[in-house]
């Protein structure tokens, strides 16, 4: 007999990178918890994946930008002993300069990219903890260490989760959970033309499919990465580039500024 793995509950679930991560985590032997704002289409999806898996598949239909809806799903992450996996992968986009982008807009995109999934995190890893086992996957972008690449709120929500992933493995790796940072760069998915640029107007080769990018996701997990960044060929730069993040820390003790930042004395007035 074939021991389950628990349960999977994945945000975002009901198309693109997120329905993708749903088949995939399916046919790894997980029942799944499906949250997502279209129900339909959700729903649609979690009949397919029993048919073809066997799988038991909870829908919750839920705009996690609205409070209440989004209490509920933290109350399901507190509650359910069953589950062992959480996919913060709801999110959305902004593609125009922040000068161009109504204020409105990007508060909304804060409440989905950032409060949503930090609430979503607080209510899953005290649970995981006391089970001593679970694993967050929480879906970035590259964007979050180059923010100047896209709108400036997008890329600073995205910086957030690779932050704040960064330090829960800090925090609950010793504890049993496992934490991952997933940073897609261009994928085929409809965020792109959500947010007003579709992305089939990338030049060629830069858009990695949603299958494609889960699946290497996947085997980052697999293997233990912190931070995944699927379309990043040598693995080597950003093991570089975050021990040199690591070593900059250990030059910040010091209770005197820096020469740079000292006053200039006064010229003395000559008699």
């Amino acid at each position: 007999m074939t021991h389950s793995p628990g349960t999977a509950l994945v945000t975002g679930a009901s198309s693109g990178i997120g329905a993708v991560y749903a088949h995939r985590l399916a046919k790894r032997g997980y029942d799944l918890i499906l949250v997502a704002r279209n129900g339909e289409k959700v729903k649609s999806l979690a009949a397919r994946l029993t048919s073809e898996t066997g799988c038991s598949v909870k829908v919750i239909p839920a705009d996690l930008g609205d409070k209440a809806a989004l209490a509920k799903v933290e109350a399901v992450l507190r509650d359910d002993n069953s589950i062992t996996m959480l996919v913060n992968n709801a999110g959305a986009a902004a593609l125009t300069p922040l000068l161009d982008s109504g204020v409105d807009q990007m508060e909304a995109m804060i409440m989905l990219n950032v409060t949503a999934l930090t609430r979503l995190t607080y209510a899953a890893a005290p649970a995981f903890v006391a089970r001593g086992a679970g694993t967050i996957i929480n879906i970035g972008s590259v964007v979050g260490i180059v923010p100047e690449r896209l709108n400036g709120v997008y890329g600073a929500s995205k910086a957030f989760v690779l932050a704040l992933t960064q330090s829960l493995q800090h925090e609950l790796a010793d504890k049993g959970v496992r934490v991952q940072a997933v940073l897609p760069a261009a994928t085929a998915t409809d965020i792109w033309e959500k947010g007003g640029f579709h992305h089939s107007k990338l030049p060629a080769g830069t858009a990695m499919s949603t299958e494609d990018m889960v699946d290497a996701a996947l085997v980052g997990l697999d293997q233990g990465e912190v931070v995944t960044i699927p379309p990043l060929q040598d693995g080597d730069d950003w093991t570089r580039f975050d021990a040199a993040r690591l070593a900059l820390t250990s030059k910040f003790g010091n209770s005197a500024p820096a020469p740079r930042y000292r006053a200039a004395e006064p010229a003395r007035k000559i008699a």
